[in-house]
């Protein structure tokens, strides 16, 4: 694909931290069952095509849990979430697409780099790779989700992470309100947002 790691462990990676940020909520099993589904298949479009992946992803994945006798209002909460999820048309529209949005957007980091050779990254590859470190977590009582993140800044600045990854940040906070949450940034030790 050219671009970063979209395999199983990405998608292990986003249902795994979907289903935390609504089991840390207090969100049913259900629901975190649906996040952990919506989660793993979010990027399952990408087999046919990174343009426009999110909505193919969807048309895919109700293909998949239709024949598996899944009931229509699940189907909806997953393709749903998975539909949303890409920065350039999506949207938080639930908590699950919120969840899935948060998980997918901050799984920043340096394994997730396919290219090896450094003189060739482009500005998502030098991101990522200078990403030594980040976690997302959430604080009940302020009722706040920080994106911590280390960076290496002799491969890339603050300044550059967020030129880049904007419109994924901006996304971000549009989807902690869903949740009833503040999304804030951490980076290197120092609030960012």
């Amino acid at each position: 694909m050219g671009f970063t790691e979209h395999s199983g462990v990405h998608a292990s990676k986003v249902a795994v931290t979907a289903g935390n940020i609504l089991q840390e909520l207090g969100y049913d099993d259900h629901q975190i069952e649906l996040a952990r589904m919506a989660g793993y298949l979010h990027d399952i479009g990408n087999s046919i095509n990174r343009e426009d992946h999110a909505h193919t992803g969807a048309l895919m994945a109700f293909q998949l849990l239709r024949e598996m006798n899944m009931s229509p209002a699940d189907i909806a909460i997953i393709i749903t979430a998975i539909g949303n999820h890409d920065e350039k048309s999506g949207a938080a529209v639930d908590p699950v697409s919120a969840a899935i949005i948060l998980a997918d957007k901050t799984d920043v980091r340096r394994n997730r780099v396919r290219n090896k050779i450094k003189a060739t990254f482009d500005k998502h590859d030098r991101v990522n790779y200078a990403a030594a470190a980040s976690s997302l977590e959430i604080n009940i009582e302020k009722k706040q989700i920080t994106l911590n993140i280390e960076l290496d800044e002799q491969i890339c600045s603050i300044m550059d992470y967020f030129e880049i990854f904007l419109q994924r940040m901006l996304m971000c906070r549009r989807a902690a309100e869903i949740l009833g949450l503040k999304f804030k940034v951490m980076a290197n030790g120092h609030k960012v947002g």
